[in-house]
């Protein structure tokens, strides 16, 4: 039988980055719930985050203390994700994937490492064939154009099979000066790129959204549907709630506030 299609939704206003966990946690209770009768959606969010620094979930309170104080007071967010990976940055200018997905939907069911390599491709495919832009190979998780310079990273998490957290693509160069504040992912010789950067000319985050959308369904062999909140239930409900908390929580900084 073919696999059923994925349904996504792109959020045109940054998100506060703990909502939107919520948001994450509700749709896999949903799916765990709905599995038993095989009527499980699976999902793709694509966004942009407001300003905010993530810490892996192997990392200590004790390690993240004195740099949780030092980047608020730069005027970002800070949240521990339960994500693997160490510190890294999101905010307005990337583009944030979070696919949840049913793993066991296929047999044998897609192992966790299978999973992350589609994801690695998939990005690689929209970057070379929508913006011509070529990646190198690189010992570490994420999409590299140069050795040292990176554009794209993922960060998973699964549970019962049912995937969260997901991948970001660096766009515009607004992140770049964000990311410069840490050692992003713990690699201390790499900086961060963006397509903007990589073609010389300007980019938008909506403007990716069709290409990246059309290469996972490539790469993943799904069929993919736009979802429409006001059809579809307690889901719907939770995403259009979220948006409006995007919307309420107002301006947000485009550069890191001088220490």
């Amino acid at each position: 039988m073919p696999l059923p299609p994925v349904f996504y939704h792109y959020f045109c206003t940054p998100l506060p980055y703990t909502r939107t966990l919520l948001l994450q946690e509700k749709i896999h209770q949903l799916q765990l719930a709905a599995r038993r009768s095989s009527s499980h959606h699976d999902i793709l969010l694509l966004l942009e985050h407001r300003p905010v620094y993530t810490s892996g979930r192997r990392q200590t309170e004790q390690e993240l203390h004195a740099e949780r104080a030092r980047l608020t007071s730069i005027g970002a967010e800070f949240a521990v994700a339960a994500r693997g990976g160490q510190l890294t940055y999101h905010g307005p200018g990337q583009l944030v994937g979070y696919p949840l997905l049913d793993l066991a939907r296929t047999s044998p069911p897609i192992g966790i490492r299978d999973y992350i390599c589609v994801m690695q491709k998939m990005i690689q495919s929209y970057l070379l064939l929508t913006h011509g832009i070529t990646h190198v190979p690189s010992d570490h998780t994420g999409v590299f154009l140069d050795p040292v310079t990176k554009i794209a990273s993922i960060g998973v998490q699964v549970r019962h099979r049912l995937t969260t957290h997901g991948f970001a693509i660096n766009v515009t160069k607004e992140p770049l000066e964000w990311f410069g504040q840490v050692v992003a992912c713990g690699l201390v010789d790499v900086k961060a790129g963006c397509i903007a950067e990589a073609k010389g000319k300007n980019t938008r985050v909506e403007d990716v959204v069709p290409g990246i959308v059309d290469a996972f369904g490539t790469l993943y062999g799904r069929d993919m549907v736009k979802l429409y909140p006001q059809n579809a239930g307690e889901l719907g409900e939770a995403i259009l709630a979220l948006e409006e908390d995007a919307l309420a929580a107002g301006e947000w900084l485009n550069a890191p506030s001088p220490n």
